[in-house]
């Protein structure tokens, strides 16, 4: 695989199936594989149904998604529209080939397409490797706030 083989184009609902495996991949590295729940319909239908909620760009080499970004937009009370990047995934394989930074970049552009103000995110305190790509760009690191949930068990 070279970098210059690897094509940066929207995800498209036949893509769903691919992502699901690469969350699944992602689930895995993150020590946490049984917390994936979502159906394959639900997923499906979340980007591509009546009222899409998210969407996504894939990053294909050789007929093959080997990574993906998949975001939505959030509003704050602050500061407007941002986006909310929920994961960059890349499959093992692909990892440390500037697949990650394509996205990225196509990530930046459609914030700025959108008039969005600004792009948000988490990673997990531990993901040396995440935090390392993410420090190329010019970002703020926020451990004053923490993360709350209310989990569909307790609804």
């Amino acid at each position: 695989m070279k970098k210059d083989t690897v094509i940066i184009r929207r995800a498209v609902a036949e893509d769903c199936e691919r992502l699901l495996e690469l969350v699944r991949e992602l689930a895995a590295y993150e020590k946490a594989p049984q917390e994936v729940t979502l159906s394959l319909a639900h997923f499906r239908d979340s980007g591509f149904g009546e009222n899409p909620v998210w969407w996504a760009f894939v990053a294909v080499d050789e007929e093959v998604i080997v990574a993906f970004a998949l975001y939505y937009i959030r509003f704050s009370t602050w500061k407007g529209q941002r986006m909310y990047l929920e994961d960059i995934i890349v499959t093992k394989k692909y990892r440390g080939r500037g697949i990650g930074k394509l996205l990225m970049e196509q990530l930046i552009i459609e914030a700025k397409s959108k008039a969005l103000q600004g792009i948000s995110w988490q990673v997990l305190e531990w993901n040396e490797p995440a935090i390392q790509f993410y420090q190329q760009y010019p970002i703020t690191i926020d451990k004053e706030w923490w993360n709350m949930a209310i989990h569909k068990d307790s609804l």
